[in-house]
C-alpha cells in the first residue's frame, strides 16, 4: 500500500448565503489543499452554516434550519460532488442531514476524484440531535476501499465507543476519519479522547476535523469549539504522545500529515504492545464481588 497525504480542515463557519455560496467557500478551501493533499476531510455538519440561510424564518430556530438543510440535501450534496471533482481529490466534505424514509439521518459522503460516492450514516446520536433535531440512527458502519487501502469514517460521538470502530478495525480498516463538531471543549475533549483511545486500541490513526468559530445567526451551530488533529498509537513507529500531527485549538485551517499504512502493519506486529491482537474478542464475564478472606 502507498502512503496518503491526508489534509484535515478546521472548518470555520460564516453565513453563508445559498448554496452556490457554499460551493464557492468550498472551493475557496480545497484550492489550499491542492498538491498537498490527496484526501481532505471536512467535519460534521459543516454545510449546516446555511441552515440560517435556508430556514425561511428571520431568526435562529433549530427545527426551520434543519427543514431547509432537508429540502436541498440533494442540492448541497451535488455541489459537494463537483467540488471535490474540480480539486480533483478523494472528499469527506462532512456530514449532512438527509431523509431516509420517514426519518432524518446524518450522513458522512466519502466522494472520488471522478464523482463517485459512498456513505456512512452516523450511528449514535448526541442529546442534542434526538432530543432537539431529531436525527435518527442510521446505517451500521462500513469500510471503505481506496487506493491507500480500507478506510473507515466514525462520525463525531461515534468515536467516542469502542465498539463502533473495534468493527471496522476488524474489518481491516488502518485509519478511521472522525469528523466532529462540538459547541463546548468540553464537548471536543470527549471527541479528542475517544479518538486517541481508539488509536490505542486498535493500533491505527484516528484523524480529527473540527467545527471552529461562533455563528450566533445559527441554532444549530451557534458555538464551535476543535482542532484538527491526527492520532496513532503511542508505540514504535509513533510519537510518544502518540499525536501524528495537530492545529491550534479554535484555529480555522488545514492541518496536512503523510500516513503510511505499513506503519500501522508493522506496529500490529512487532510493537511494543499488541492491542489489536488482544483486544477482547468474545463477550467479557459480569463481575461478582470478590470475597475478602
Amino acid at each position: 500500500m502507498i502512503s496518503l497525504r491526508l489534509g484535515l480542515l478546521a472548518w470555520p463557519v460564516t453565513r453563508t448565503h445559498d448554496v452556490a455560496g457554499f460551493g464557492a467557500k468550498l472551493d475557496h478551501w480545497l484550492d489550499q489543499a491542492r498538491g498537498q493533499a490527496d484526501l481532505g476531510v471536512l467535519p460534521e455538519y459543516a454545510c449546516v452554516e446555511l441552515g440560517a440561510a435556508l430556514r425561511g424564518t428571520t431568526a435562529p430556530d433549530e427545527a426551520a434550519e434543519l427543514a431547509g438543510m432537508v429540502a436541498h440535501a440533494e442540492a448541497i450534496l451535488a455541489t459537494m460532488r463537483l467540488a471535490a471533482m474540480r480539486a480533483g481529490l478523494w472528499l469527506l466534505p462532512g456530514t449532512l442531514p438527509m431523509r431516509r424514509g420517514a426519518d432524518v439521518v446524518n450522513v458522512a459522503p466519502l466522494i472520488a476524484p471522478d464523482g463517485r460516492m459512498a456513505f456512512q450514516h452516523k450511528r449514535i446520536m448526541t442529546r442534542f440531535e434526538a432530543e432537539c433535531w431529531g436525527i435518527s440512527a442510521g446505517e451500521p458502519p462500513a469500510v471503505f476501499d481506496t487506493p491507500w487501502g480500507r478506510i473507515g469514517i466514525s462520525i463525531c460521538y461515534d468515536v467516542e465507543f469502542p465498539k463502533y470502530v473495534r468493527a471496522q478495525a476488524e474489518a481491516g480498516a488502518w485509519l478511521i476519519l472522525a469528523p466532529s463538531c462540538t459547541d463546548t471543549p468540553q464537548g471536543f475533549s470527549r471527541v479528542r479522547i475517544g479518538a486517541q483511545a481508539r488509536a490505542l486500541e486498535n493500533q491505527c490513526y484516528v484523524a480529527v476535523a473540527p467545527t471552529v468559530g461562533e455563528a450566533p445567526w445559527s441554532a444549530a451551530l451557534d458555538d464551535n469549539h476543535g482542532q484538527a488533529a491526527v492520532y496513532g498509537p503511542p508505540d514504535i513507529g509513533f510519537p510518544a504522545d502518540g499525536v501524528v500531527a495537530a492545529g491550534t485549538m479554535n484555529a480555522p485551517g488545514w492541518v496536512f500529515a503523510t500516513l503510511d499504512p505499513a506503519l500501522v502493519a508493522a506496529v500490529r506486529e512487532h510493537g511494543a504492545m499488541r492491542n489489536h491482537r488482544d483486544f477482547p474478542r468474545g463477550p467479557v464475564a459480569r463481575p461478582v464481588p470478590a470475597v475478602f478472606a
